[in-house]
C-alpha cells in the first residue's frame, strides 16, 4: 500500500503542546473574566442549516460559507457566532431570562483566501447582551468594562479601546442631507486607518458621490480629537440640530461617564468619531481595540449595539450588545510578535513520578494522593535508562519529578527534584505537596501576554 504523505489544509491551525497550552491559558482567561460579569457559557452545532444561516447574511456571507449537501439537507458550517446565537434565542425565547448574558468561544468557518494571520478555521470568543423589547445604556458601557478586565488580566496594558455611536454618525449626515449614503461613507471612512484621508476624501467623491465640499467637511467631523470630555464638548456645538444626533451624543457620553466608574481608565478608552463598524447591523454604540504599541495588527476586539437580533426568525423586538475577539488571529500575531510569555509552565503535568521498585503499588498510591491533593501527575512506567526519562522530562518542561524506591517506601518519604534549579530534597509526602504548590505557585505568577 502506497504511503499518504500527511497534510494540514491551508487557513486551518494545528499547535504543538506547548503552544496549544498558551492558547488554553487565554481560554481559560476569557471564560473567567466572562463569568465574572454574569455571562453564561453557551455552545451552538458547528452544522446548520444553509437557510438559517444565509437568512440575515445572503450575499458576501454565502461566498464564504463553507456549504455541503448531505442527503436532501442543504447544510453550512456556521461563519460566526452571532447568527447562531440569534436562532437560539428565538427557539428558547420562552424558556429564557432576559437580559440573557452569554459568552460563547468555539470554531467558526469562512471559505476565504488564507493568508498571513488570517485562517478559514478560526476561534471567536464572544459576549453579548440581548433584551426584551429594551434594554438600558448601561450595558453598552459594561461591555467595554468587559474587554478592559480580559486584556488586562492577560497582562496587556498598552491597547486602547475606541468607542462611537453609530447615530450621531447618522445624525450628522442628516444633517448634510446625505441620509441616503450615510451607509457608504461609514463604510468607506471605516477604511481611512488603512489607507488615509487623501484616499478616503477620493472615495467619498468617486465612489459615494458626494462633492469635494462634502467630502472635506465629513473627513474634518470625524477629525475631532481631543480627551474624552474635550471630544464631547466639541460635539455639543452641533445639539439641537438633528434628534438622532443628540440621543446618540446623550448615549455616549452615559458609555463615556460610566466606564469611568467602571474603573476604566481613560489611557485605555477614548471616543474616536472614525469608529463605525462596517456592519450595516450595528445601530448605536460601536467598540473597536488596538494595541497602541502594534497597530498594523488592527483590531483586536470588535463589535456594539444593534436594535433586533433576531428579526429573520421571531417577531420579538431582541436589541442587543456584544463584542466578539477573534481569538485565533490574536494569538497568531501576539505570537509573531513574541508577546506570548515562555516563561509561563506549558507542560501536561506538575509531576512526574519515576517508580525504583519493581512492585508499583506504593507508587500508584501516592500518584492518587499527589492528584487528590490538585497535583496533576503522570506514572513514567517505560523500561529506559534514567537519563532518557529525565530528558523526557525536561523536553516537556515537567518543573518537577519525584523518585520513589524502598528506601523513601521504607522511610514514609518522597525524593522530589526541582527541574529548573536542580534542588532535591527529601521530605513527607505532605511536605512534598508544600514545596511543589509553593513552587507552581511562583511560577504562575507571569500574564499571558507581555505586556
Amino acid at each position: 500500500m502506497a504511503m499518504m504523505k500527511p497534510r494540514t489544509l491551508s487557513g486551518f491551525m494545528e499547535l504543538l503542546p506547548a503552544p496549544q497550552m498558551q492558547m488554553e491559558r487565554m481560554m481559560e482567561i476569557l471564560r473567567k473574566t466572562y463569568s465574572l460579569y454574569g455571562f453564561t457559557p453557551l455552545d451552538t452545532p458547528a452544522i446548520e442549516s444553509s437557510e438559517v444561516l444565509l437568512a440575515k447574511g445572503g450575499g458576501e456571507t454565502e461566498k464564504q460559507i463553507y456549504r455541503f449537501q448531505k442527503g436532501d439537507s442543504d447544510l453550512a458550517l456556521r461563519f460566526d457566532l452571532t447568527v447562531p446565537l440569534a436562532k437560539y434565542v428565538a427557539i428558547h425565547y420562552g424558556e429564557l431570562s432576559f437580559p440573557f448574558r452569554r459568552y460563547q468561544i468555539g470554531k467558526v468557518y469562512r471559505g476565504e483566501r488564507a493568508q498571513r494571520g488570517r485562517f478559514r478555521e478560526f476561534y471567536q470568543a464572544d459576549i453579548d447582551i440581548i433584551g426584551d423589547g429594551k434594554l438600558d445604556i448601561m450595558n453598552e458601557a459594561e461591555i467595554p468594562a468587559v474587554i478592559y478586565k480580559t486584556f488586562s488580566t492577560m497582562g496587556l496594558k498598552r491597547f486602547q479601546i475606541r468607542v462611537n455611536n453609530r447615530k450621531i454618525l447618522n445624525g450628522f449626515y442628516a444633517m448634510q442631507e446625505l441620509t441616503e449614503k450615510a451607509g457608504d461613507i461609514m463604510r468607506t471612512v471605516d477604511k481611512l486607518d488603512k489607507i488615509g484621508a487623501e484616499k478616503v476624501s477620493l472615495l467619498l467623491v468617486e465612489d459615494c458621490g458626494l462633492t469635494e465640499e462634502q467630502a472635506a467637511e465629513i473627513l474634518r467631523f470625524i477629525s475631532i480629537t481631543g480627551s474624552n470630555a474635550e471630544v464631547l464638548e466639541q460635539l455639543e456645538a452641533y445639539r439641537g440640530r438633528n434628534e438622532m444626533f443628540d440621543t446618540g451624543l446623550s448615549e455616549l457620553a452615559a458609555v463615556t461617564k460610566y466606564l469611568a466608574a467602571f474603573g476604566v481608565p481613560e489611557e485605555n478608552f477614548a471616543v474616536d468619531l472614525t469608529i463605525a463598524r462596517g456592519l450595516d447591523y450595528y445601530t448605536g454604540t460601536v467598540y473597536e481595540t488596538t494595541m497602541l504599541d502594534h497597530p498594523e495588527i488592527g483590531s483586536i476586539c470588535s463589535g456594539g449595539r444593534y436594535d433586533n437580533l433576531a428579526e429573520y426568525y421571531i417577531e420579538k423586538q431582541l436589541p442587543g450588545v456584544g463584542i466578539s475577539i477573534g481569538l485565533t488571529r490574536l494569538f497568531y500575531v501576539l505570537g509573531e510578535q513574541g508577546l506570548l510569555n515562555p516563561e509561563l509552565p506549558t507542560a501536561p503535568a506538575d509531576v512526574l513520578l519515576l517508580p525504583m521498585t519493581d512492585d508499583l503499588s506504593a507508587v500508584i498510591a501516592l500518584a492518587t494522593r499527589l492528584r487528590e491533593s490538585g497535583l496533576r501527575t503522570q506514572i513514567y512506567t517505560e523500561q529506559k535508562k534514567f537519563k532518557a526519562k529525565m530528558t523526557y522530562a525536561n523536553n516537556l518542561g515537567i518543573p518537577y519529578v519525584v523518585f520513589l524506591g524502598e528506601d523513601e517506601i521504607n522511610a514514609g518519604v518522597v525524593a522530589c527534584k526541582d527541574m529548573s534549579t536542580g534542588e532535591q530534597t527529601t521530605l513527607s509526602a505532605e511536605d512534598t505537596v508544600a514545596r511543589i504548590k509553593a513552587g507552581l505557585a511562583e511560577r504562575e505568577k507571569g500574564a499571558v501576554i507581555l505586556g
